[in-house]
């Protein structure tokens, strides 16, 4: 079966095309970093235009790379939500147009889903697996049972990791998308030289708060003095990366062991963090557990993941139609 997988859902424009579930013929991400980041974060409406601009050449040059047209597709599966609507909408409308003008089935993918799967384009692993998502707009813990089958343990009670990531970035004057550059300047940083605070919650050992650490960041830049801080700024973001990684790590780790469940996979942009990526299976293998860390690529947002999460679906006979509008808000 060969899917074609578009993803528009919010500031990157990505189609993929995907050979019997596994084999990826070609996977093109358009980014609009250089759009948004004068602006330190993803501006809505300026993303809408830019994905009405690149979606057709990029599903095009998709199908070229591959070598295929799109009268050999089998399927297409397209990003329905959660996301941005504007952006989404352009996704999901495209791929109607082509759906209805040619006859090929179609489906929409939840994003989260996608993401949470995004580990079998590489890894065969087994159910269940205990799966930690963070991306700069979520932080979320599922135990992943099969395909379809999740269950919510924990989130984010207010920023998503990745989201603290770029506006710590921004009070560094970093540049935006923030996860790269600090992760980047992390690395010749002590992170034991400022302490800030792990967020713990009581109400949920799942749970994950990152507010405070943007706060804590904020105000000792201030405190310090743009002068003073700036002669020490790698130790800085050392320090706010390891309290990050910390909150991340440390939930997840209690789901497996609490779960008797013995792999866990990272999925999302920030899973591709390589302190994230390191302490976790330092902490894992202390444990006994497994994990499993998708590359770089299949961690932010891309067509492939949308591809095959499309694939299993219409592998079990499903069909979408006219009527499936895109959901901002869309729930796993």
């Amino acid at each position: 079966m060969l899917v074609l997988g578009v993803e528009s859902s919010c500031d990157d424009t990505a189609a993929a095309v995907l050979k019997d579930g596994r084999t990826i013929l070609s996977n093109i991400v358009s980014s609009q970093d250089q759009v948004h980041g004068p602006y330190g974060g993803v501006v809505p409406e300026l993303a809408s235009r830019q994905h009405i601009q690149s979606v057709l050449p990029i599903v095009d040059g998709a199908l070229k790379n591959a070598g295929v047209t799109l009268k050999d597709i089998d399927g297409i599966a397209v990003t329905y939500g959660p996301g941005l609507v504007g952006s989404l909408l352009v996704g999901l409308s495209l791929v109607k147009g082509m759906s209805f003008r040619t006859g090929i089935p179609y489906v929409g993918v939840n994003h989260l889903e996608a993401h949470l799967l995004a580990i079998h384009l590489e890894y065969d692993v087994a159910f269940p697996y205990i799966a930690l998502l963070a991306s700069g707009g979520h932080t979320l813990l599922y135990s992943v049972r099969g395909v379809g089958d999740y269950l919510f343990l924990g989130g984010t009670r207010d920023d998503a990791a990745g989201e603290a990531y770029d506006k710590v970035a921004k009070m560094m004057g970093l540049g935006y998308p923030g996860g790269r550059p600090i992760d980047n300047l992390a690395k010749s940083g002590n992170p034991k030289a400022v302490r800030f605070p792990r967020a713990k919650l009581k109400k949920s050992a799942y749970e994950f708060s990152f507010s405070g650490i943007k706060t804590s960041v904020w105000h000792y830049l201030k405190a310090e003095g743009e002068e003073r801080w700036k002669n020490h700024q790698a130790d800085i973001a050392a320090s706010f990366q390891e309290a990050v990684v910390d909150m991340l790590v440390n939930p997840t780790i209690k789901a497996a062991t609490a779960n008797a469940i013995g792999r866990i996979v990272l999925s999302g942009g920030v899973a591709a963090n390589s302190r994230l990526r390191a302490k976790m299976k330092e902490r894992a293998e202390a444990e006994g557990l497994q994990v499993f860390c998708p590359a770089p690529k299949f961690c932010t947002d891309n067509a492939a993941m949308i591809a095959l999460t499309g694939n299993h679906w219409l592998e079990r006979g499903r069909r979408d139609d006219f009527r499936l509008n895109a959901d901002a808000d869309l729930t796993l």
